[in-house]
């Protein structure tokens, strides 16, 4: 066996079924290795959507996903993607290609230092300098993708060592690493405490993270709000945790969050902060939510923990742990009278839009679209208006809604959806991006017709860059800078080139009838919708 064997058998032992990427001669060994394993390989079209669509992948079954690249540029073009799921807390193994050992530091031929390179970006990285250690080394690399606060993690594997052989197997049963060892349950004196102060408030609130989707804890979260009767507000990347239409969910908070959810959370006397970082966009003014209030700030990293906001009580540990521990302890509150409080706000606080006819309303079409789509279908937007019209307007039903909150990185959404579409091809699967993110990603729908993979993709054009025009409308007077897409391409005929179904939607004349015939058939689909260049999500 030789050590490129031996990594493909590590994924194999680790239940890989896919693996993303771009091959290159440093990679080379590893991709002929997988050739005799039942792994199956998705050739992506540019490096850094080899970590998108395995963070679709990974998002939808809480396992830990793989890409591998190539050294040099396809090593440094990934480093987006890694950064990208760092950022939302995504496990995934990336696994690089190096130069030979032996010329490591002399600036050979698509050499990169690419551990120091990502080292900001990654929970972990490793150089694999002995063949021998490859087994350790993955099994130690998947647990700590998916253990703790989960994320990236980078292993560079030098030719030679994938080349090398490997005198004995063995994957290790278990993983002991002295220095990494994440708390997962609460503190019991700190949950007591929790519910103390949960017995005495008059107007409490839980604010949800993507902490609480990573940590499958969607089920005992609803089950706690339903039986204490607590309303619920969310971050962007918490959006689903409650089912749109639940009573007890009034939104997403922050900059471009619902007013009413922004309110219901400033004016509550109990804050609970579960699965968040309590970062800027979210809450751009921290002390307004420990403002005469009792703050309690629940996350498994505990140096997410003060490092914005001080709490009143910290609680370190796993979501689901903690809200079956809360459920443990039996307690009384009563505040219907806040109930009634926050539901006059929802009613009275709703945004009031003035869409220009002659286009199409986003708000109104993403609100149709979602009522429309399976209940159980996944939705996945991208970065700019496009993706806070879809945070505001999208309905969640009992299928899922993805996007990427902390990097903004814009071309996530197509690559994505692909990894969810792998996940689970029963799901209905719909990217919803704009035609500037649409041109950071265009090129996987090679990827998409080579690999049968029918994701439904859903541009909103405006041929501006959107959320930076509108920004530049507020903050410089539409004195517009370098925020022109005029040059995009004809998306009727490049769809055609890549032999993908294309429809077109002008006004909302027709709309219901375009979006039913968009989602009739389980097939790749590409719907241009035309937006006002000067609409604003405001």
């Amino acid at each position: 066996m030789l050590g490129a064997d031996a990594m493909v058998r590590c994924l194999e032992e680790e239940g890989v079924k896919y693996v993303f990427g771009y091959p290159g001669v440093a990679i080379c060994p590893f991709y002929n290795s997988i050739l005799d394993s039942e792994i199956e390989t998705i050739l992506i079209r540019t490096e850094q959507n080899a970590a998108h669509a395995a963070s679709g992948l990974s998002r939808m079954t809480g396992s830990v996903s793989v890409c591998a690249v190539t050294s040099g540029p396809g090593a440094t073009n990934v480093i987006t993607g890694i950064a990208t799921a760092f950022a939302d807390s995504i496990p995934l193994v990336c696994i690089t290609g190096q130069v030979n050992s032996a010329l490591l530091g002399s600036d050979v031929f698509q050499e990169a230092d690419i551990t120091g390179a990502v080292e900001s970006f990654v929970k972990y990285s490793y150089l694999v300098r002995d063949a021998e250690e490859i087994p350790r080394i993955f099994r130690e690399a998947f647990h700590v993708a998916n253990t703790g606060r989960k994320g990236p993690v980078l292993i560079d594997v030098p030719i030679d060592v994938q080349n090398a052989p490997i005198a004995r197997f063995k994957y290790p049963d278990e993983v002991n690493m002295r220095t990494y060892k994440p708390t997962v349950k609460g503190n019991a004196v700190q949950i007591r405490k929790v519910v103390k102060e949960l017995s005495r408030a008059k107007r409490p609130i839980i604010c949800a993270g993507g902490g609480v989707l990573l940590g499958g804890a969607e089920k005992e979260l609803r089950a706690f709000v339903e039986k204490y009767r607590i309303p619920v507000v969310s971050t962007m990347m918490g959006i689903g945790v409650m089912p749109t239409g639940h009573p007890m969910y009034y939104g997403m908070v922050g900059n471009n969050g619902h007013p009413y959810a922004n309110r219901a959370m400033n004016e509550s006397d109990l804050l609970l902060m579960v699965g968040a970082r309590v970062a800027d966009r979210a809450v751009n003014q921290p002390d307004l939510i420990t403002e005469n209030k009792v703050l309690v700030h629940i996350d498994v990293d505990p140096a997410e923990i003060g490092k914005n906001v001080g709490p009143t009580i910290p609680l370190v540990g796993d979501a689901k742990y903690i809200i079956e521990d809360f459920m443990a302890e039996e307690f009384a509150c009563e505040h219907e009278a806040w109930i009634d409080t926050l539901n006059g706000y929802r009613e009275t606080m709703g945004r009031v839009r003035k869409p220009n006819p002659a286009y199409v309303d986003p708000a109104r079409f993403i609100r149709m679209l979602s009522e429309s789509m399976q209940d159980d279908a996944v939705y996945v937007a991208d970065v700019g208006q496009n993706q806070i019209w879809s945070c505001n307007y999208h309905i969640v039903k009992n299928g899922r809604f993805m996007t990427t909150g902390g990097m903004g990185t814009m071309g996530y959404s197509i690559p994505a959806a692909m990894g969810v579409k792998l996940a689970d091809r029963t799901k209905q699967v719909v990217a919803v991006c704009g035609d500037g993110s649409f041109q950071m990603s265009m090129m996987e729908l090679a990827t998409m017709r080579q690999f049968h993979i029918p994701v439904k993709i859903i541009v909103l054009k405006n041929n501006y860059l959107g959320m930076v025009r509108e920004y530049q409308h507020y903050t410089y007077k539409d004195n517009y800078s370098v925020v022109d897409l005029s040059g995009s391409p004809d998306l009727e005929k490049l769809a055609a080139a890549y032999d993908t179904k294309f429809m077109r939607l002008r006004t909302m004349e027709g709309a219901q009838e375009t979006i039913d015939a968009f989602l009739e058939k389980d097939e790749a689909v590409l719907l241009e919708c035309l937006i006002d260049p000067m609409d604003l999500v405001k």
